[in-house]
């Protein structure tokens, strides 16, 4: 599975979202640091869901850091989140 999509779906379950969008944004990166061959080490997230009405800024990226667990978050060198209710 993509890495993209493992993140998507991981998000997905975890929070049931009304916008759920994720963008593989590597190739802009290329010869950056952190990049790779074949991609998959920058995405850019963009969620809206109900369950971050209530949560600070700083809540809602632990709360995503969270559902896409530390074995997800280590394969990836830069994630550029948009949360919000």
């Amino acid at each position: 599975m993509a890495l993209a999509d493992d993140i998507h779906a991981r998000l997905y379950d975890a929070f049931a979202p009304t916008l759920l969008e994720v963008v593989d944004d590597s190739e802009s990166h290329r010869g950056h640091g952190g990049w790779r061959e074949g991609g998959e080490t920058h995405f850019n997230v963009t969620l809206r869901a109900p369950a971050f009405g209530s949560m600070s800024r700083i809540e809602r990226h632990r709360a995503v850091h969270a559902a896409l667990g530390s074995d997800l978050v280590g394969r990836i060198h830069a994630l550029a989140l948009d949360i919000g209710a």
